[in-house]
């Protein structure tokens, strides 16, 4: 399969006319491309398989694959199929020939081994050539992939035609929008993972809303033509700033780059728009847009390097987009290795140790500090952490605890808060190896300190734990945290509906893969609309009868056409006072990598035209036993509700 080459872009060379398909190969090579893109069979070549002079042709269909060995075939050649085909003319026999003729060239390109095929889509009407590629993905090459080539513009459309058409839609028809050909033929596939875009960058590009939808598309190349490059003072080809800042946003889902059309800097050679295009990948997480000659200036002189990833971009390499089921740390024992990635967290602790400051000043006047002193306990301590912060505020803070007791009902964490306490707390700290709802406290806490939070805020079961341990804290006690919310986006993402699909469990029925919520690091996708509240809770609990069930209906206005494929979840926390913790876009605190968000997946895509309304009506259920959400889509249209008496998914108690 085409691929990254260590550390630069993958750049393919696409070729139109091929008499030598070696001698192709090797003049790509050697100006430094990865692979080529060449016609499966002549592109003139044009069968006659209903009617016409030609049924009768000898010869062979296309050139021999002795022309190149089978490796070169199966890891360095994209198949193109013929210009001419038409598998949605009017004209039937024109129809039936250009699907026949399609047929053997997908059956040639099996034989040859071919990694992936270009398919262009030139017009809306692709519904027969969707059903043809959908009917050999049932029995084709299992490995072959379909790159489907959409221009970000139809041939007939530009930026003031979209434009004009948004703004007197009254007086004109709208243009025609290329995502909906790729959505169409997508969909008619069933989303087939190995059905994918290969987006062509066309020389005007369309407003920023509609460009963002392919953020959310599984695009896994990128065209561009010669003809969109400019020239420099220095003669070297360029791209202009807006394909400049578009490519940098698609090299985020690390596509792949296939370059076009004729040589038209003869001078420089074909290889300077290759070493281009791989600048622009080596330098793509710059945010200082530099001219076109600085560009070049960097290129020709000393290779730009990659600038060093944040925190959060380094410990989440490797799991964008993957799905991790949600840790029930109530349930089951977390590992070793668990607790070691989350205490390496650099913001979650600080912010801890500012939240017990806080409250340790609010405790014990300046005054007091020499004749009184505070109890604090730690509920869920884990490997200590959260202990450690505690004393070091302490020590900040020049107040006193009397005694910590950390409360662990994880026995093997237990062996290390035991171990803690003889080498480095002493008697400042009791380990109580216990379940925090059975413990029976020697003595009421003044601050309780806990870190139950998952990624929807209440889903690792906090406020079930703390309103259980709330007994032994005291009327005027402080919760550190004192409140959390979740909120709720919808979302886009081929992608993730995919990989929910391919997570089907045997054993389970066929749509509880649907109705579970996934940890994920979001990546291809979109967010459609901003993040709405959905529950909050308080510690302590004051009410007198304690129900941490909840239902909450959202309504979400999606300015753009698009495919709503779930949605995303998020949490903020108030610690103390002002010292807050959050994962939402818009508020995440910096460095913090300790919790990815979560999705809550639908289970048949909705697509939605701009303007459209999205409800979600979404409940948190409880029982003697467990805890579990339900969720269900009820406009634009009704959805029936998903993990219904928790059936596929639940959170025990």
């Amino acid at each position: 399969m085409p691929g990254r080459m260590s550390g630069r872009v993958s750049c393919g060379r696409d070729f139109n006319c091929v008499p030598d398909c070696s001698r192709a190969l090797d003049t790509a090579c050697k100006a430094g491309f990865d692979y080529v893109c060449l016609p499966i069979v002549n592109p003139r070549f044009r069968r006659e398989k209903i009617q016409g002079p030609a049924c009768s042709r000898p010869g062979a269909l296309t050139r021999s694959d002795l022309c190149m060995t089978s490796s070169d075939w199966g890891s360095l050649v994209v198949g193109k199929t013929s210009p001419w085909l038409e598998l949605d003319s009017k004209v039937e026999h024109i129809r039936k020939n250009s699907e026949l003729a399609l047929k053997e060239e997908l059956t040639y390109a099996s034989h040859l081994g071919l990694p992936a095929i270009l398919i262009p889509l030139k017009t809306g009407q692709i519904v027969n050539l969707a059903r043809t590629i959908n009917e050999h993905l049932q029995g084709g090459f299992f490995q072959q992939q379909f790159w489907i080539q959409v221009p970000t513009l139809s041939a007939v459309d530009s930026v003031d035609d979209i434009i004009e058409g948004e703004e007197h839609c009254e007086e004109r028809q709208p243009t025609e929008d290329t995502w909906e050909w790729w959505n169409t033929f997508r969909t008619m596939c069933d989303s087939s993972k190995r059905v994918s875009v290969a987006l062509e960058l066309s020389e005007d590009l369309p407003p920023y809303p509609v460009l963002q939808r392919w953020l959310a598309e599984p695009i896994k190349a990128v065209v561009v033509s010669t003809g969109l490059f400019l020239t420099n003072k220095k003669g070297y080809p360029v791209l202009s700033r807006s394909h400049q800042g578009f490519l940098r946003s698609l090299f985020k889902l690390d596509v792949q780059l296939i370059l076009t059309g004729a040589d038209r800097h003869p001078e420089k050679g074909v290889h300077s728009y290759q070493q281009y295009l791989d600048h622009l990948w080596q330098s793509r997480s710059q945010t200082r847009h530099e001219s076109h000659e600085e560009y070049m200036d960097t290129l020709w002189t000393s290779r730009a390097t990659q600038p060093t990833p944040d925190t959060v971009t380094q410990f989440a390499k490797g799991y964008e987009d993957y799905l991790q089921c949600p840790l029930q740390p109530l349930m089951d024992n977390l590992e070793s290795q668990t607790y070691e990635i989350f205490e390496k967290d650099p913001i979650k602790y600080s912010q801890y140790q500012k939240a017990i400051y806080y409250a340790l000043l609010d405790k014990i006047k300046p005054e007091e500090k020499e004749t009184k002193s505070v109890v604090l306990m730690v509920v869920g301590a884990g490997r200590g952490p959260l202990v450690r912060a505690s004393l070091a505020a302490a020590k900040q803070a020049d107040r006193i605890i009397s005694k910590v007791y950390a409360v662990e009902k994880n026995p093997n964490a237990v062996v290390t808060l035991e171990n803690l306490k003889e080498e480095l707390w002493g008697d400042k700290v009791d380990v109580v190896s216990c379940d925090m709802r059975h413990w029976e406290a020697p003595i009421r806490a003044d601050i309780l300190v806990s870190e139950l939070l998952g990624s929807f805020g209440d889903n690792e079961l906090s406020p079930e734990c703390l309103d259980g341990a709330q007994r032994f804290l005291k009327d005027d006690g402080i919760s550190i945290p004192c409140e959390y919310t979740s909120y709720l986006a919808p979302l886009q993402s081929s992608k993730l509906y995919n990989e929910v699909r391919a997570s089907k469990d045997r054993d389970k029925p066929a749509e509880s893969n649907f109705e579970m919520p996934y940890v994920v690091r979001l990546h291809n996708c979109q967010i459609l609309a901003p993040p709405q509240p959905v529950f909050k809770f308080h510690h302590p609990n004051k009410a007198e009868v304690i129900d941490n069930s909840r239902f909450k209906s959202l309504e979400y206005h999606v300015e753009n056409t698009a495919v709503l494929h779930g949605f995303a979840g998020y949490f903020d926390t108030m610690l103390y006072k002002d010292v807050y913790l959050s994962i939402l876009p818009e508020t995440h605190s910096p460095g913090m990598f300790s919790w990815f968000p979560i999705l809550f997946p639908v289970k048949s895509p909705v697509y939605l035209r701009g303007g459209d309304r999205v409800v979600v009506d979404f409940w948190r259920q409880v029982s003697a036993k467990n805890v579990w959400y339900e969720w269900c889509v009820r406009e634009p249209y009704v959805q029936p509700i998903q993990n219904p008496k928790g059936r596929s998914y639940t959170i025990g108690l």
